[in-house]
């Protein structure tokens, strides 16, 4: 893969984003105690952060469509570094919360950015790795970035966290200003021009199959620990090694997702992990029977979620070639959206019936997301072979 170097630390740059968005979860209690709030308002420090990065990140994006990709990629991540630096004054909590606001937003643009970026630096059939790769860095962010940081926070202090990653991202920063060259539309694109993509079914469509998945996904995978209490003896240490394992296959999906787009089509890829997530899904129910068939369910979930992510952002780029960048950002917005949405359905079941219906409500919505995918696709393989036909 051309530039390889460069994709995978574009991929750097996403981790350190998305471990400054999730560790707060794992040092909730600290961040709590230290500014005098409520657990639950602690909370909030991330509600914001996803809400900026899934509304505020894609109009900035649209603002913004027309600027070197270079340059943005540059600023955005300037701005994230510098809003890290702030976490570590003694501000109100009202203060951290305008922080967050910022760093979402900033954030969430670098990141969409970056992929797209990243699409354009490599071959054509090697953009759906590429996208693989960015998301790797996503991923990995639950993997290694939440716990590493959670016993960093620990030993020094969380506020001592966000100044490392800030520091830390200051690396891909130099190297994206030396290596990566200008990238501008050849075409400007106008806000209505930019505004048709919203218009579009086709595309429409697949942002619907977007929240459906990754709802269906967080609908379980929020209340994972509570579910695998009841349906398993295990304890607290073994189900941290368990989520690990999770984690390790998120990774290894998104990285296997992309080499499968650009092996064997982005639609074969969307539709075998639909396929295979809903059946895991299914297995939910038996699982509790036997331990290591639980394991194994939850690993296969796992790959089969994350390795729908790079083909379908790689789809979404062939659906608006013009605009990619915007394409990314609203399929991201949709992204966190999916998971508000699946955690908000999932909190609902509980508090009424079980946290063991968790995974009927998901089979559910990653259901109507294949017969969502299965028509979207069947009716555009129609539209192409019929223009095909005209062209001879």
């Amino acid at each position: 893969m051309r530039n390889k170097g460069i994709i995978y630390i574009l991929a750097l740059a996403v981790f350190l984003i998305g471990t400054i968005e999730y560790i707060i979860t794992g040092v909730i209690e600290m961040i709590a105690a230290d500014l005098g709030v409520l657990t639950s308002e602690a909370g909030l420090l991330v509600t914001v952060f996803a809400l900026a990065a899934a509304i505020v990140a894609p109009i900035m994006i649209t603002l913004t469509i027309n600027l070197d990709r270079k340059k943005l990629l540059m600023t955005t991540l300037g701005i994230f570094i510098a809003s890290n630096g702030l976490m570590f004054l003694d501000l109100t909590y009202e203060a951290m919360l305008w922080i967050r606001i910022v760093q979402g937003a900033s954030g969430g643009m670098a990141t969409v950015v970056a992929m797209a970026v990243a699409t354009r630096l490599v071959q054509q059939e090697r953009r759906g790795n590429a996208i693989g790769v960015i998301l790797m860095g996503l991923s990995s962010s639950l993997v290694l970035g939440v716990p590493i940081g959670t016993f960093f926070s620990e030993m020094f202090g969380w506020r001592v966290l966000f100044i490392l990653i800030g520091v830390l991202s200051i690396v891909p920063l130099l190297i994206i200003y030396k290596k990566v060259p200008s990238i501008k539309e050849e075409e400007k694109a106008s806000l209505s021009m930019q505004l048709c993509i919203m218009k579009n079914p086709t595309i429409l469509t697949a942002l619907l199959i977007t929240l459906l998945y990754v709802g269906g996904y967080a609908t379980l995978f929020t209340y994972i620990t509570p579910f695998l209490q009841a349906t398993s003896s295990l304890s607290m240490t073994e189900i941290s090694g368990v989520l690990f394992l999770a984690g390790i296959c998120s990774f290894v999906g998104s990285k296997v997702g992309g080499q499968l787009a650009d092996a064997r089509g982005v639609k074969f890829t969307i539709f075998l992990g639909l396929i295979l997530q809903g059946v895991t899904l299914l297995l939910f129910a038996l699982a509790g029977v036997n331990l290591i068939v639980l394991i194994l369910v939850l690993m296969i979930f796992m790959l089969a979620t994350w390795s729908i992510s790079p083909a379908q952002q790689l789809y979404l780029v062939k659906l608006a070639p013009r605009n990619p960048d915007i394409a990314l950002s609203v399929n991201t917005s949709f992204i966190q959206f999916g998971f508000a949405l699946g955690s908000g359905l999932g909190g609902l079941v509980i508090s009424r019936t079980s946290v063991l219906y968790l995974n009927w409500l998901g089979f559910i919505a990653v259901g109507i997301a294949l017969l969502l995918a299965a028509v979207l696709f069947t009716k555009r393989s129609r539209t192409e072979n019929s223009m095909a036909t005209k062209s001879l």
